[in-house]
Parts: C-alpha cells; sequence; structure tokens
C-alpha cells in the first residue's frame, strides 16, 4: 500500500511539473522535450518516405512547397522544414514535430487552389504548434508500462512503433490509425486559419475545403460516435473564427503577402 502511494504521488508530481498551455490556453500534459519529439518525428517520417511512392513533378512539388513554406514562414520559430508529397489518391496530408509535411497527391484533388491547400496545411502545421503529438504521446505514455519511445521510434517494425507513428499523426500507411481528439481538432482548426491569414491566403476558402471534404466523403456517422468534429460544426466554427483571421488577412496583404503559387 505504501509502495501504490509513493507511485501514485511520482505520477501526480510528474503531470504537474509536465502541464503545459495551448496557443489557445488549454492545459495539456508534456512529458518529453521538444527535442525527442523531433527525433520522433523525424523517425516516422523517414519510414514513410521508405515505404510510400513519392510524387517526382517538379510542378506539383513546387506548388505544394510554395504554398507550406509561405506558412511555415508565419510560424514564431523559425527552422527548416522538409515538404514531400506522395503519391496516394486520400485526401491526406500531415505534420510531424521535427518540421516535416507530407502531402498525399489524393488531396489536390478535393483542394481546388492554393487557400482551400493552406487551410489543410495551416490546420495540419497547427497541430505541430500547439504540441498535440507531445500530448497524446504523453498521455499514452502514463497509461503504459513506461516504454522506451526514442528506441521504438528507431527500432524494427513493431505493432508499439506502428501504434508510436499513429499518435504523432501517421495514417495506416505507417501507423496505426490514430486520428486527434475532436479537442485537438477544432483547435488546429483555429490556429490553422490564423496562419493562413497571416500567410495571406484567403481563409474564406476553409469553408468550400470542409465542404468538398464532406462531399467527398459520403456519409459520416454522427457526431457524438467520432473523434472528429461534424462538417457542420466544423464549418460553422471556422465561420465564427472568420472574425478574427480575416483581419489578419487584410494586414498580410497592405504588407505585400500575396502567394502566387498557382
Amino acid at each position: 500500500m505504501q509502495r501504490l502511494l509513493i507511485l501514485t504521488l511520482i505520477a501526480t508530481t510528474t503531470a504537474l511539473v509536465a502541464c503545459a498551455t495551448s496557443p489557445l490556453g488549454r492545459s495539456q500534459l508534456q512529458l518529453f522535450p521538444e527535442s525527442q519529439m523531433a527525433e520522433m518525428g523525424v523517425a516516422a517520417f523517414q519510414d514513410m518516405k521508405q515505404q510510400q511512392p513519392l510524387e517526382t513533378s517538379s510542378q506539383t512539388n513546387g506548388y505544394v512547397s510554395c504554398v507550406a513554406r509561405a506558412i511555415i514562414a508565419e510560424l514564431p520559430e523559425q527552422r527548416t522544414w522538409e515538404v514531400q508529397v506522395f503519391k496516394d489518391d486520400s485526401a491526406n496530408a500531415f505534420a510531424l514535430p521535427g518540421g516535416k509535411i507530407g502531402v498525399h497527391t489524393g488531396l489536390l484533388d478535393i483542394a481546388e487552389n492554393q487557400d482551400q491547400l493552406a487551410t489543410v496545411i495551416g490546420h495540419e502545421v497547427a497541430h505541430v504548434l500547439a504540441s498535440h503529438a507531445n500530448e497524446r504521446v504523453s498521455t499514452s505514455y502514463v497509461a503504459s508500462t513506461g516504454l522506451q519511445l526514442a528506441q521504438v521510434a528507431a527500432g524494427e517494425p513493431t505493432a508499439a512503433k506502428q501504434q508510436l507513428f499513429g499518435l504523432l499523426g501517421l495514417g495506416a500507411q505507417v501507423g496505426v490509425l490514430l486520428p486527434f481528439s475532436r479537442t485537438q481538432e477544432s483547435e488546429a482548426d483555429l490556429l490553422g486559419l490564423d496562419l493562413m491569414a497571416k500567410a495571406g491566403f484567403d481563409p474564406r476558402a476553409s469553408i468550400p475545403l470542409w465542404e468538398n471534404m464532406s462531399q467527398a466523403g459520403g456519409g459520416k456517422p454522427p457526431e457524438f460516435l467520432s473523434t472528429h468534429p461534424s462538417h457542420t460544426t466544423r464549418i460553422g466554427d471556422l465561420s465564427k473564427r472568420l472574425q478574427t483571421a480575416m483581419p489578419l488577412y487584410e494586414q498580410a496583404k497592405r504588407a505585400g503577402k500575396r502567394p502566387g503559387c498557382g
């Protein structure tokens, strides 16, 4: 009993020490230094590049990189990011700790212009900005048996490695499909909208983008059965956020930020 109390005290103290705050003021559990999260993100991205075919079109890669780099330029901490387009029919994209962005070619059929593509890339980069991967890995770590996560990330393919990559934000190609929570998704929507607006992309494009996503996705389960916000809720929240994002967009245009990515 005494040992259990000691372990409980240690766990509680760790949680208190590791409590952080998201950019929107929400309390988060973050147990890992950013350097370790970056190490895991880089390992996951390398696995992805080895397992998935890469898009070789310079025009396509240039277009996606143009949009991504305009958004990256608005991040509070400047670093080198790697942007890669993958040949995959799914309408998906992701961003990982360590400065990695992946976009599937299928997304380019849904995102009809640079502003709509910026909506998705801004959203994914916002997950990294808000340390959502650290939050998810930390929560899983507390509930697990104390796995050495960095070793798992660099080791041979295992179920634990798949799960870790899923927690970082990769989909079923490399990791177990583990969608972000509704709270994290909503947070990334709002932060991503601000990012794209600051970069000079029209935030109003987020509405038709998610309408396209809804049409492409067909029937979806009721919101209470899903970890993601429903398309209706998402569009409603983004519409309200335009009151904040549109002034940022107008300010960006006055500053000469007019991305011409095609």
